[in-house]
């Protein structure tokens, strides 16, 4: 496992389009769930009355899920192709769990957006789609799903593949670099094995498209910077932060400072371990899913939404700063005041619109109009925000993985941006 690269997949699409019994099945046929666990997962499926659950079920390990049959949370799992070393990241379709699914694409290498072959393009599939380009989500595989209940129709794949692509394009997609796969990932048709229900695709199966994908670029170079996502207390071993390396790279020994943390001035302390998968390991690097152990601190200290980085080099906290956004779905207009919350990295802190600054052309980025008295749905806008309480944002330029967000308001993603500038605020506690 050791020698093949890794890369965090995240599966993306409207609810019910079948990500998690897609997910289900790879792992499966691919050998990575026993039989036994699978005749397990289909006597409960059968219990709960949700015959054909059985996949979906693998990723779904919480118990209400099972009952009503949703995706809730961010589901890790690992797996394995000839080449690849995958985290899978089931992202919810849902719409109340859509905060997650933007935890999930902000941490995602590439993304699996399935689309049902009976339905066809549907809110959430728009919505998820922008997200993934808004969040940085480079490589993009579409899987068409169902295809068994439209008789593996060559037909009905082509007019869905044309649909996605102009919904591709017009967020700023190359279709041309977008791998198309039908499958049924019930019945298992070309998700791992091809049994030949579509003699007319000729193109790889599922599986055999993710071995295409290409290893993003480790931004090593970068400053350390790893939002903590949980804070753990274990006995014998202590304060045990997790989260997921975004830029640079983090050894045992290090000095690091945890910002803003609990007083908003920094927290400081010494790496002493560091464990990804329940083994030991001597470094961390971009896309390490890690926990580890960090001498000087307290539970109390720091909290999920903080973020790592050297004391030389700590986290930049903004009092404002100004962000390129785009206005998915508000139900009037965004005007000076407004507060929503925001959703970076994994930290959630509601930001105030302090001034609208331009109106520009969504898809070329001209400036439309200065100074406008408000933005609504559809509009892209340059935009001035102030954080109500300490947050951790970087430019754009500087470290693009820790400059993207999305906006929230009453259960809906209004808008989705990143940081092109901000006012820096110096930290007091400095040793």
């Amino acid at each position: 496992m050791a020698t093949k690269e890794h890369i965090n997949l995240v599966f993306v699409g409207h609810v019910d389009h079948g990500k998690s019994t897609t997910v289900g099945r790879l792992i499966f046929d691919s050998g990575g769930i026993p039989d036994q666990e699978l005749r397990k997962l289909q006597e409960k499926a059968k219990d709960l009355g949700k015959v054909g659950f059985e996949f979906a079920f693998v990723m779904d390990s919480l118990k209400e899920e099972r009952e009503r049959g949703v995706t809730i949370d961010l589901a890790h799992k690992k797996f394995e192709t000839e080449k690849y070393f995958f985290t899978i990241i089931d992202a919810p379709g849902h719409k109340d769990f859509i905060k997650n699914m933007i935890t999930g694409a902000s941490q995602a290498d590439a993304g699996v957006l399935v689309v049902a072959a009976n339905d066809g393009i549907m809110a959430q599939t728009k919505e998820h789609v922008f997200l993934c380009r808004t969040l940085g989500v480079e490589q993009l595989i579409v899987a068409v799903n169902k295809m068994d209940m439209k008789d593996y129709s060559e037909e009905t794949f082509n007019k869905i593949k044309a649909d996605v692509e102009t919904l591709l394009k017009s967020v700023g997609y190359n279709p041309e670099k977008v791998q198309f796969v039908p499958i049924a990932s019930l019945p298992g048709e070309n998700v791992v094995k091809n049994t030949g229900k579509m003699p007319w695709y000729k193109g790889p199966t599922l599986l055999q498209v993710l071995d295409l994908l290409s290893i993003p670029e480790k931004p090593t170079n970068l400053p350390l910077r790893l939002p903590i996502q949980d804070v753990y207390k274990i006995t014998g071993i202590g304060v045990v932060p997790v989260g997921r390396v975004e830029t640079g790279i983090m050894k045992i020994g290090d000095k690091v400072i945890f910002v803003p943390g609990r007083e908003g001035k920094g927290i400081t302390g010494e790496v002493k371990s560091i464990e990804m998968h329940h083994e030991q390991q001597k470094e961390a690097q971009p896309g390490d899913n890690v926990g580890f152990n960090v001498r000087g601190i307290e539970q109390k200290d720091i909290a999920r939404g903080d973020v790592l980085g050297h004391i030389d080099n700590p986290p930049t906290i903004a009092t404002e700063f100004t962000s390129q956004i785009i206005v998915l779905n508000h139900p009037s207009v965004i005007t000076v005041g407004y507060t929503p919350v925001f959703h970076i990295h994994t930290a959630q802190v509601a930001c105030k619109v302090v001034a609208i600054e331009k109106k520009l052309n969504p898809k070329t980025g001209e400036t439309l109009q200065e100074n406008p008295d408000f933005i609504k749905n559809g509009d892209a806008a340059i935009v001035k925000f102030k954080p109500v309480q300490p947050l951790v944002i970087e430019k754009q330029k500087d470290i693009p993985h820790m400059s993207r967000f999305a906006i929230r308001d009453m259960g809906v993603t209004v808008a989705a941006g990143m940081c092109i500038d901000l006012v820096k605020k110096e930290l007091g506690g400095k040793k």
